[in-house]
């Protein structure tokens, strides 16, 4: 099925049907998305990191999981296929692909999925709207960088209507909140905060670059000399966080703040990691939540944050806003993060076969057994 999810749209796989070779299940993916090639014309993916996004879903066999799921990022302009990071986005559209596909049994009402995120060792609990037992999807719930409305998904619904939570996210790649240990570091002369709670980020004041922070993402993207300056902390910052050589890899996403411009906590430029975000992505709208209420973080002095244990957070960005929730606790003069979420919507966009240019798969699989060559 190929399902929007959130404000990014990827293929969604059971695991059963690619191959079990990875090196092969990716080079299948690849060429199903249509790269490496810009466009991406020869393939279902749309020319754009949030539209070549690949959900990998499979029973679970764990006690606290019903389904597993892989997230895998194609890259559309090279022969790359990263599983370093999850993605939010397109974590909403599993629910409803896992009851549409029979691995979960849907309830008349609501359907709970819970849901293991095989890239961080993460579970979350995805609340699907499913009337008669079946998947809704029309619906009255809007967000930003989505037109049109649709049925509320959310992941452990609790007392504030419209929350999406996940648990346990900080540190999930870089194996802290702040992986270097310090809430400020300094790259070719620029303060940066490196942050992790659900997705590896290193956030900067777009100030530092010359720039006010509420240009379009087109604009950025042409702005060839600030891509280079980011790409160069970037390479440093990544090593420092845990994240090894993150040359080849899509994380971390580099975002770019500034104050807010539409009574929000704090407006955004995200890089993820080489163009720039039409909107934001679920887990880095939390994790520059939670850089927002550190005293210390470069957004210190930019953000506006509410007050009180649980605040409802708007993250601007060039779509609009991503309203994100964090519930606290302060101990000591420190302020943790106990639970952290977003809401998401989700869609079916189409369901059938792709098929492979034979010309391309011919290329691709060599050293296959016959049987995965089959298989794929």
């Amino acid at each position: 099925m190929q399902i929007r999810g959130g404000t990014s749209k990827g293929a969604y796989f059971l695991a059963a049907d690619l191959p079990g070779n990875p090196e092969l299940r990716d080079s299948v993916l690849v060429a199903v998305m249509g790269g490496p090639d810009n466009l991406q014309i020869d393939g279902v993916g749309g020319g754009h990191p949030l539209s070549s996004k690949v959900a990998i879903v499979s029973r679970s066999t764990r006690e606290d999981a019903q389904v597993d799921y892989l997230f895998l990022q194609v890259s559309p302009t090279e022969n790359l296929v990263s599983s370093v990071q999850n993605c939010g986005n397109i974590l909403s559209g599993v629910g409803p692909y896992a009851i549409e596909k029979g691995l979960v049994p849907a309830s008349d009402g609501e359907t709970a999925v819970r849901v293991f995120m095989l890239n961080s060792g993460n579970v979350c609990e995805l609340t699907v709207c499913t009337p008669g037992g079946a998947v809704e999807y029309e619906g009255s719930t809007s967000i930003d960088g989505v037109p049109g409305t649709a049925a509320p998904i959310f992941c452990d619904y609790f007392d504030l209507a419209g929350s999406v939570v996940f648990r346990d996210t900080a540190g999930s790649s870089c194996g802290a909140l702040l992986p270097t240990g310090n809430p400020v570091d300094e790259f070719d002369g620029v303060e940066v905060t490196c942050i992790d709670n659900g997705m590896p980020v290193v956030a900067m004041r777009a100030t530092d670059f010359g720039i006010r922070g509420d240009e379009s993402p087109e604009d950025l993207d042409a702005n060839a000399g600030l891509r280079q300056r980011l790409e160069g902390i970037r390479l440093q910052a990544g090593p420092a966080m845990n994240l090894g050589d993150v040359t080849g890899k899509t994380v971390p996403k580099m975002s770019l703040l500034s104050p807010p411009k539409h009574g929000g906590v704090v407006n955004t430029r995200t890089f993820i990691p080489h163009n720039c975000h039409k909107s934001i992505g679920v887990l880095g709208a939390v994790t520059v939540a939670t850089a927002c209420i550190l005293p210390d973080s470069v957004a210190a002095g930019l953000a506006v944050v509410p007050e009180g244990d649980e605040k409802l957070m708007d993250i601007e960005h060039a779509a609009g806003a991503l309203q994100a929730r964090l519930l606290t606790e302060s101990r000591n003069g420190t302020v943790n993060v106990l639970r952290a979420g977003v809401v998401r919507t989700a869609r079916i966009l189409f369901s059938g076969e792709v098929y492979i240019a034979r010309s391309v798969w011919d290329g691709r699989k060599a050293g296959s057994t016959l049987a995965e060559a089959a298989n794929a």
